[in-house]
């Protein structure tokens, strides 16, 4: 039922909220959120602040590492679950599967995206540190809807059209993504857009929910 609080299957410390139907805050006070690609949502305040604490404790006990690229290693650390993409052979090897903690999350976020919490197959647990950055990029093939949740502070998320026209900045639109808030990337927004992320000003976390592509 539509204000029904779930609680089956979640882990310690982890609370949901009641479903608001995927209402963003800007909707709910009546002011218009920003124009966004078709196929992409964004809800503020998704999270409460007991559930975001009960997750930035968790990620910060974790064993991150910086994520390697094919000539590079990044400033970002990172832990995979569920599958590591080897950017040097260019597939998707196994890594450990999605845990336990994760469980709630992926529920509450299944259900607002409508998603069975079970799609979710892959999770990437990030930190940002300050001045870190995320390039220009679409997620790699082997995922279809991607879900990302912000934790602890502010980032800025730039998208532009792809393929990208050269010289074409006037293309490329700005969104904050402020903590406890979660958006969503499917059909157009996924495939036909590029994202990257600017160097953040104060740390932050965030969890990647994809599902598996299946054509």
């Amino acid at each position: 039922m539509p204000g029904q609080i779930q609680t089956r299957g979640l882990s310690a410390g982890f609370f949901l909220l009641p479903d608001t139907g995927g209402v963003s805050q800007s909707d709910l006070f009546g002011i218009p959120g920003p124009a966004l690609p078709e196929g992409m949502r964004l809800q503020e305040e998704f999270l409460s602040r007991a559930e975001e604490a009960s997750l930035v404790a968790l990620i910060a006990a974790l064993p991150l590492a910086p994520m390697k690229y094919q000539q590079y290693t990044a400033l970002r650390r990172v832990l995979s679950y569920g599958g590591q993409y080897d950017f040097s052979a260019r597939r998707l090897d196994e890594a450990e599967p999605l845990p336990r903690w994760l469980d709630g999350l992926r529920e509450k976020a299944g259900a607002w995206a409508g998603v069975r919490p079970a799609q979710f197959t892959q999770a990437l647990v990030a930190e940002y540190q300050p001045g870190t950055p995320l390039g220009w990029h679409r997620d790699v093939p082997d995922f279809e809807d991607i879900v990302g949740i912000s934790l602890l502070n502010d980032a800025v998320m730039r998208l532009r059209p792809y393929p990208p026209q050269q010289g074409q900045r006037a293309d490329v639109m700005k969104l904050t993504l402020p903590p406890r808030s979660i958006y969503l990337l499917r059909g157009a927004a996924r495939w036909h857009w590029q994202h990257s992320v600017a160097p953040t000003r104060q740390l932050r976390y965030s969890i990647t929910l994809r599902t598996a592509r299946t054509r």
